[in-house]
């Protein structure tokens, strides 16, 4: 086989890779392209080098990215059974440690779905006009049919006390028909913390920081954590509220920094998904989810 036909055939397994490069360079260091080709050199000369440019630096020391920031908070919802059991054993002595530590374990996966509120008319005068459009409500009609064609036992639909949230959550409910429907005013709307980086179109007060800061934290900390340790089954919760809301709990939950909550976007009506194991784990299995809608009918109002 040609040395021609040799570099085509490693071009074609490597495909750009490293061993590319290795491959061609050790094979120029040869004299396999040398000058007795003609004018061929020059050509090949000139792709190894856009080659080796293409190539990112690398070392055998540094072909892996290194982790930045801290490692995994297993205590992050301050539920973790062996933190609280090593805070009852300062308090008192305990008969049987292990016993204990058992009966304060989850075994059971909460699932939680956050849905975004429908489209709503942006021009009213303050929340109460505020209401879903014509759209809107063919909108919260295509989420509730996907929830209930999951199949799933849902256990409680929570919902902001919002109204574009609260009738959202009330054309859902009659696809699940039979789950308690809870309004919340810890769900409202708001400006979690701010964002970095920062947006030119969007500046809340550091007031409005200040005061919906706390209240949508507090209501990350009501919803989101782990089962209870009385908690047999997996359960399955449904939250209706706000983009803003939706993408705090996200940051928050897999212990990304908060400040990047603006940089996802949701559609109207899209579902996210997140499950919290017995052990303190989060894993996101949607984010967003809006592709049971026919394309016009997505929106982001």
């Amino acid at each position: 086989m040609s040395y021609r036909k040799t570099f085509k055939l490693i071009c074609g397994f490597a495909g750009g890779s490293a061993a590319l490069v290795f491959a061609a360079a050790a094979a120029e260091s040869r004299g396999y392209f040398g000058e007795h080709l003609g004018e061929e050199p020059r050509r090949r000369r000139a792709a190894l080098g856009v080659l080796h440019a293409a190539q990112p630096a690398w070392t055998p020391g540094s072909h892996t990215p290194a982790p930045t920031g801290p490692g995994w908070d297993f205590n992050w919802d301050k539920r973790d059974p062996s933190a609280l059991c090593s805070d009852r054993k300062k308090e008192r002595v305990s008969e049987d440690p292990g016993s204990e530590q058992d009966n304060s374990k989850p075994k059971a996966t909460r699932h939680i779905f956050l849905i975004r509120h429908s489209q709503y008319n942006l021009s009213g005068n303050g929340d109460t006009e505020r209401i879903l459009t014509p759209l809107g409500r063919e909108q919260a009609e295509l989420t509730g049919q996907r929830l209930g064609a999951l199949g799933l036992k849902y256990d409680v639909l929570i919902h902001s006390s919002m109204t574009r949230a609260t009738e959202t959550a009330h054309i859902i409910s009659k696809h699940i028909p039979g789950v308690e429907l809870v309004s919340c005013d810890l769900l409202r709307e708001g400006a979690p913390i701010e964002p970095v980086p920062p947006v030119t179109h969007w500046k809340p007060d550091a007031v409005q920081y200040h005061e919906d800061g706390a209240r949508i934290e507090a209501a990350f900390r009501r919803y989101i954590h782990r089962a209870d340790p009385k908690q047999k089954e997996d359960s399955y919760e449904i939250i209706v509220c706000h983009a803003n809301v939706i993408r705090y709990f996200v940051c928050r939950a897999l212990q990304f920094p908060p400040e990047g909550w603006l940089r996802m976007g949701l559609h109207n009506g899209s579902i996210t998904w997140l499950t919290v194991r017995p052990s303190g784990r989060v894993a996101l299995r949607t984010l967003g989810d809006a592709g049971f809608m026919p394309p016009d009918k997505l929106t982001r109002t």
